[in-house]
């Protein structure tokens, strides 16, 4: 990890340089003069330099990936206090591997979501008082947070091939000794660069609704405008405030919440039943062709293949069914003002959830790989099997459900903006009828798709 540390930071200064330079070359030192500025931004901002906004935002960027790559490196790293815990506990069954994992990620998801609210609140606070300047800086600093991007490519790109190269090199018995070592210490690199580049992912998706957030509070006011006359007397959920004393307001965070912890439920158990039809499809192949183990007889590859293709598409639907649909029957059901809470919740929970299951998952996997070290046993022990288990539960965690949470998130936020000139239009003229019949489909097809989830066939015969 020394030499990706390396040269992450080094990519971190080179491109805070060029911003740097970007900016006080093409930017001006006032407000005024940009073209055509905005006069009430103008008068709310005051004499706050463009440059120095501009640079600074990409600078908190730019520190948020830094401080998620050592804070991520920290509990997923090999050789560090938490995998160390994890592959120790080993020791004393696989229930105590999972107990360790799942404390490893509880509380790096803790400091996580502290280091991403710092950076929002240090980019709003670049504004100066202006609502519009301050998510302005937001954006930007989700931007400043990508100009690493070449890097953060190479690592994402570094973990599957790293492990993929140490699968096929075990699988073929060819690869021993020190070349095997080698690439069971690249698997464990891999590992934690998997999960450094996650926890960058969920920041910028978190940076960026913030941003969409703020077009989600302008949306409303522009819907009421074209809605009601002017100075017509509103409720405050349609002047984008938020107001946490409504009761509709904190059911919808609660169901925000609730939304990320089904879509990662639905997310881990398609995993599970995926999984569960190749081992049944598995064992059957062994029993029809014996000769499989000696070498004799050659696996149908082709039927798990299918199994894993057929089964990801079809698992697929509900997620994203819920995705769509649970804004919209919030929205129209409970009020704008409820969507608001709502997709407030699922930020908040999102990125707690998705921490949590990349750096469980990391764990619990570089903890097997200590092991296969030598370290409490090695590869055959009792101790190894325990932390296979851990890393069977941890692959979906950190592969599936952790990464699906920021697409989640962006998907939600976009379908909130969409649909709040719908939902203002309806609601302002009383058209509530209307928005009851929408929320009660929209709800329909949630619950549809839930159910047919639960009964359809897991290819798997008991």
């Amino acid at each position: 990890m020394t030499a990706i540390n390396r040269s992450f930071f080094t990519s971190a200064l080179i491109s805070a340089v060029l911003v740097g330079l970007a900016t006080f070359t093409y930017l001006p030192a006032t407000l005024n003069g940009l073209i055509a500025p905005n006069a009430d931004i103008l008068a709310e901002a005051g004499d706050i330099n463009p440059r120095v906004l501009t640079f600074g935002a990409v600078l908190i960027g730019i520190a948020l990936a830094a401080a998620i790559q050592v804070l991520t490196g920290f509990f997923t790293e090999v050789g560090r206090r938490p995998v160390n815990d994890v592959s120790a506990s080993s020791q004393t069954g696989a229930a105590t591997v999972i107990l360790a994992g799942i404390s490893v990620g509880f509380e790096s998801a803790v400091y996580s979501a502290i280091l991403i609210a710092s950076a929002v609140f240090g980019a709003f606070l670049l504004g100066g008082g202006s609502i519009v300047l301050s998510l302005f800086a937001i954006a930007i600093a989700g931007t400043g947070l990508l100009t690493t991007v070449g890097v953060i490519v190479a690592m994402d790109t570094f973990g599957p091939i790293s492990d993929n190269a140490q699968g096929i090199a075990e699988m073929s018995g060819d690869v021993k000794g020190d070349g095997a070592k080698i690439l069971t210490s690249l698997d464990a690199v891999g590992n934690t660069t998997k999960a450094i580049t996650k926890g960058i992912a969920i920041a910028t998706a978190v940076l960026a609704a913030t941003a969409l957030f703020g077009a989600f509070t302008d949306a409303i006011k522009i819907a009421v405008k074209d809605a009601v006359a002017a100075g017509t007397e509103v409720a405050p959920q349609f002047q984008g405030v938020l107001d946490v004393a409504d009761p509709r307001n904190l059911v919808g965070l609660i169901i925000g919440a609730a939304v990320v912890f089904l879509f990662s439920g639905l997310a881990i158990n398609a995993v599970s039943r995926a999984a569960g039809a190749v081992v049944m499809e598995v064992r059957n192949q062994f029993k029809l062709h014996p000769g499989i183990m000696n070498g004799t007889q050659k696996p149908e590859y082709g039927r798990v293949v299918d199994i894993c293709t057929r089964d990801s598409l079809r698992e697929l639907v509900t997620p994203g069914i819920l995705a769509v649909m649970a804004p919209i029957a919030v929205g129209f059901g409970l009020g704008v003002g409820a969507l608001g809470a709502y997709l407030a919740g699922a930020i908040g929970t999102g990125t707690l959830m998705a921490v949590f299951l990349s750096n469980s998952g990391g764990a619990w996997d570089n903890a097997k790989k200590m092991v296969e070290d030598g370290n409490y046993g090695g590869k055959g022990s009792e101790a190894h099997a325990a932390t296979i288990i851990g890393d069977t539960v941890g692959d979906p965690f950190k592969d599936t459900a952790g990464p699906a949470i920021n697409p989640l998130i962006k998907v939600m936020n976009l379908v909130g903006l969409l649909i709040t000139p719908a939902i203002v239009g309806f609601a302002l003229p009383t058209q509530s009828s209307v928005s009851t019949i929408i929320a009660l489909v929209a709800t329909a097809f949630i619950v549809a798709a839930l159910i047919r989830n639960r009964r359809q066939s897991t290819s798997i015969e008991y």
